[in-house]
C-alpha cells in the first residue's frame, strides 16, 4: 500500500465522501487512491474553486471538506480560499503535495516554503516525513480542524512519501549490492540514500488504521449560563433573537435549532448560513429594519454573531443589555463586551434554552412584522420596468415566485447579490452560501459544485454579478464533465456597481470598474452546457422556467440577464 493509498483509506474512515482536486504528479497518488477506495473525485479548473467547494460540503455536512493540490503554484493558488474558510470557521483539510524529502531546498521543481507561507492562514500545518506519520498525522487534522472554533488545516505530503518504495528508490538512484560503488564518494553518497529510504519507509506495513476517531472537544455552556438567560428573557417585553453562521456549525442537528428556536417565541434575524433555517414564512423571522429593531429592543441574544461591521462594531447594540454565544472566545467580545457572555456553541445553548423557556411577545413582534410588510411594500414601489434591461428587484421577485422549495442559493457578487438578500426568501436551512465575513468573490462555482454534489435532488442556482462571474465560468466544465446541473443567473449591468456607486460620487471617475454587456453564457455553451441572454421580464420568466426543466435533465445552465443601473442600495459602502 503506497502513501497515496494509506491517505484514501484515512479519509474514507472519517466519512469523506468527495475529494477535489486538480491534478499533479506530486499528488497522483492520493486521488487515484481515493477513486479506488470508492471515494468520487472531482477534478476542478483552479485548485480555489476545489478549496472552495470543499468548504462548501463541510458547511452543509459538518465533515470535514478535503481538497488535494499540486505542490508551489497549486497551493498559492489556494490562498484566498483557505483563509476564506478560515475567516467563516469551515472545517476542511487541504493535502498539498511537496517536494522529495531528500531533495527539500535544493531546488527541485516547484519546492518553496510551503509551511512558512500556509501556518498564518490555517488552525495547523504539519509536513510528513515518514510513511507511517500519514495516518496519526490525518487523524490530528480530522480533530483540529472540527474542535473548538473549527477551521481549515494543511498537511503537505512529500512526493517521495506517496508512491511506491521500489519507484521511490528508483528515482533516488539508490543502487543494489549487485553494483557496488566505484569509489569513495560515490560510495558515501549511496549509504546515505539507502539510509533516508530506510527510514522513509520504516514500519509502513504496521499502519493501523483501526485508531479510535477521537471525537473533536468544543466548548459547552452550564446550567447557570442558561438560566442567566432565562432570568432576563422573563423581564424583557422587547428581546430580539440575532443568529449567525456560528450557530450552524453542526448540519446535523439543524432541525432541532429550528424547532428550538420556534419554541423560544422570540422575533429573529438570520444572516449568513442562518438563512433559510425557518423557512420561506414564519411569523417569528423579520428581514428588514433590523438596525431598528435592535435601538427598541430592550435584551439582545447574538447567537454566533461578532459585534464587527455587520453590526456597526458594537455601535447598533449600543448600551442594551445583551447575551453573546459564540464558541470562539474573540468573536464572543469583540469590540463590546457582552452583559452575559457564554463559550460555548450557540446552537446547543439555543436547543437547551428552548428547554427552559417559551415566551410570548405578541405585541412586539407585530410592531416588528408591521415593519416589514411597509418595507416589503416600499420595494415593491421600486419594482417599475426600466426603459431597458431588467429591473433587478422585479427579476429576484420572479426568481422568487418560480423557485422550488428544493432550492440552494449561492451567492457570489456585490451590488446585484446584496439585492438579492432583500427579495429572495429562502425555502429551508443549509440553502443558503456566502462567502461569508471575507466578503470573498470567486466562490460561486466551487460553492455550488458542493452544494450540488451534497444535495443532487435540489436546484443549485449561483447568484452572480457580471464581475464575480469572471472568476468561476470556466468550472462549467467541470459541473459538464461530472454531470452536475447547476443553474447560474448573471446580473449583467456591464459594471462593479458596487464599487462604481461611490467612487464615482466621491472621486468623479469610473475608472476601472467598466464591464461590458458580455454574452456569458456563451461560456456555458462552449462546455456542453446552456444559457441564453435575456434582456427584459418576460423572456427571463420563460427562460428561468427553461433552466430548471434543462436542470432536471442535467443540463447546466447560463441565465445572463441584462439588468438596467438601480439605486436601492446607493449609500451601502462598508468599511
Amino acid at each position: 500500500m503506497n502513501g497515496g493509498e494509506i491517505i484514501a483509506k484515512t479519509l474514507q474512515k472519517h466519512g469523506v465522501k468527495f475529494l477535489f482536486t486538480l491534478c499533479g504528479g506530486h499528488i497522483s497518488p492520493i486521488f487515484v487512491g481515493a477513486q479506488n477506495l470508492g471515494i468520487r473525485v472531482i477534478d476542478t479548473r483552479h485548485e480555489a474553486n476545489a478549496v472552495f467547494a470543499a468548504d462548501a460540503v463541510a458547511r452543509l455536512t459538518g465533515i470535514p471538506g478535503v481538497a488535494a493540490v499540486t505542490a508551489g503554484p497549486g497551493i498559492t493558488n489556494t490562498i484566498t480560499a483557505v483563509k476564506n474558510a478560515y475567516l467563516a470557521q469551515s472545517p476542511l483539510v487541504l493535502l498539498g503535495g511537496g517536494a522529495a524529502t531528500i531533495l527539500k531546498g535544493r531546488g527541485s521543481l516547484q519546492d518553496i516554503d510551503q509551511m512558512s507561507m500556509m501556518k498564518p492562514n490555517v488552525k495547523w500545518a504539519a509536513r510528513i516525513q515518514k510513511v507511517k506519520e500519514i495516518v496519526p498525522t490525518l487523524e490530528k487534522a480530522f480533530r483540529i480542524a472540527q474542535e473548538g472554533v473549527p477551521g481549515p488545516v494543511f498537511v503537505e505530503c512529500p512526493i517521495d512519501t506517496l508512491y511506491e518504495e521500489e519507484l521511490v528508490r528508483s528515482w533516488y538512484g539508490a543502487k543494489s549490492k549487485e553494483e557496488p560503488p566505484r569509489n569513495v564518494q560515490e560510495r558515501l553518497l549511496q549509504w546515505y540514500i539507502n539510509r533516508h529510504a530506510r527510514r522513509l519507509f520504516a514500519d509502513k506495513q504496521n499502519v493501523d488504521f483501526n485508531v479510535p476517531i477521537q471525537q473533536p472537544v468544543v466548548p459547552h455552556h452550564s446550567h447557570d449560563n442558561v438560566d442567566a438567560v432565562v432570568n432576563r428573557l422573563k423581564k424583557a417585553t422587547k428581546p430580539l433573537l440575532i443568529i449567525g453562521s456560528g450557530a450552524l456549525m453542526n448540519p446535523k442537528s439543524v432541525y432541532p435549532l429550528f424547532k428550538a428556536v420556534s419554541m423560544l417565541g422570540i422575533p429573529v434575524y438570520l444572516s449568513g448560513m442562518a438563512r433559510g433555517l425557518l423557512g420561506k414564512e414564519n411569523a417569528l423571522q423579520m428581514r428588514h429594519k433590523r438596525k431598528e429593531a435592535i435601538k427598541e429592543s430592550d435584551f439582545i441574544i447574538l447567537a454566533g454573531v461578532p459585534n464587527d461591521f455587520r453590526l456597526d462594531y458594537g455601535n447598533h447594540i449600543g448600551h442594551r443589555p445583551f447575551v453573546s454565544i459564540n464558541r470562539s472566545k474573540e468573536d464572543l467580545n469583540k469590540n463590546k463586551r457582552p452583559t452575559v457572555g457564554i463559550h460555548s456553541d450557540p446552537q446547543e445553548f439555543l436547543i437547551s434554552l428552548a428547554g427552559q423557556f417559551q415566551g410570548k411577545y405578541g405585541s412586539w413582534i407585530e410592531t416588528l412584522r408591521v415593519r416589514d410588510k411597509q418595507r416589503d411594500a416600499g420595494i415593491d414601489e421600486q419594482l417599475t420596468a426600466p426603459p431597458s434591461g431588467i429591473n433587478p428587484l422585479s427579476l429576484f421577485r420572479t426568481l422568487d415566485a418560480q423557485m422550488s422549495d428544493k432550492t440552494v442559493l449561492v451567492a457570489d457578487g456585490g451590488d446585484f447579490v446584496a439585492t438579492s438578500a432583500y427579495t429572495l426568501r429562502p425555502r429551508s436551512p443549509l440553502s443558503w452560501l456566502d462567502p461569508g465575513v471575507f466578503g470573498t468573490l470567486g466562490v460561486g462555482a466551487g460553492f455550488a459544485l458542493g452544494a450540488k454534489l451534497v444535495f443532487p435532488e435540489k436546484e443549485v442556482y449561483i447568484i452572480y454579478g457580471d464581475g464575480s462571474a469572471g472568476y468561476s465560468l470556466m468550472e462549467y466544465d467541470t459541473f459538464v464533465r461530472h454531470k452536475l446541473p447547476v443553474i447560474s443567473i448573471i446580473g449583467n449591468d456591464a459594471c462593479w456597481t458596487q464599487i462604481a456607486r461611490d467612487q464615482v460620487d466621491f472621486l468623479k471617475s469610473d475608472c476601472a470598474v467598466t464591464l461590458s454587456h458580455s454574452d456569458y453564457e456563451m461560456i456555458g455553451k462552449a462546455f456542453g452546457a446552456d444559457g441564453k441572454r435575456v434582456e427584459n421580464l418576460e423572456e427571463f420568466k420563460t427562460t428561468l422556467a427553461e433552466a430548471q426543466l434543462k436542470s432536471k435533465q442535467g443540463i447546466p445552465y447560463i441565465i445572463n440577464a441584462i439588468i438596467a443601473k438601480s439605486d436601492f442600495r446607493k449609500g451601502s459602502i462598508s468599511m
